[in-house]
């Protein structure tokens, strides 16, 4: 029996596809698959960035610098984290925090971070600086900008936790 180019074509075109539906299904798998996670029980934040955010990294040293102890965890997507966090998608940043039971979304200061672990309000469950502001922490450089720090309430509300004004050099 002869196979024509057609029916040829076809069978190619038909393994591509399915080829490519399982890249994309083994891709999507391993974003959504936790990252090893070392020790993080005696750490003030465990960070989830991705490895070749360099923002993230001077976030983290930032953090560090002001007394903080960080775990620093790098992953494929930060996106699993946020939503394991609870953190909505408009308040969403390029590297999400957890800090004992709040979570801190984007470049938050040192000094708010300890502001939230110290008062331990009841009806915030994060804090965030969305986008990535210039002269946030990590973000230091020309031009920097005045900002919002967003907290996100328990009932899905949110307000100003604080308004700070950017810097052009790391403190």
């Amino acid at each position: 029996m002869k196979i024509s180019n057609d029916a040829k074509m076809i069978t190619v075109i038909v393994a591509v596809g399915v080829i490519g539906v399982l890249l994309v299904l083994a891709a999507t798998s391993n974003i959504r698959e936790p990252a090893a996670t070392p020790n993080t029980e005696d750490v003030d934040v465990v960070v989830y960035k991705t490895a070749s955010c360099g923002c993230c990294s001077k976030w983290v040293e930032h953090l560090q610098k002001n007394g903080l102890d960080v775990a620093a965890l790098n992953v494929a997507s930060t996106a699993p984290a946020r939503e394991q966090a609870g953190v909505p998608n408009r308040l969403g940043s390029c590297h999400t925090a957890v800090v004992g039971d709040y979570w801190v979304e984007g470049h938050v200061p040192a000094e708010l971070v300890y502001r939230l672990i110290t008062e331990r309000p009841a009806d915030i469950e994060g804090i965030a600086v969305p986008g990535m502001p210039a002269g946030s922490p990590g973000m230091e450089g020309p031009n920097p900008v005045e900002y919002d720090v967003i907290a996100y309430h328990t009932d899905g509300s949110s307000s100003v936790y604080a308004t700070l004004q950017g810097k052009d050099s790391p403190d």
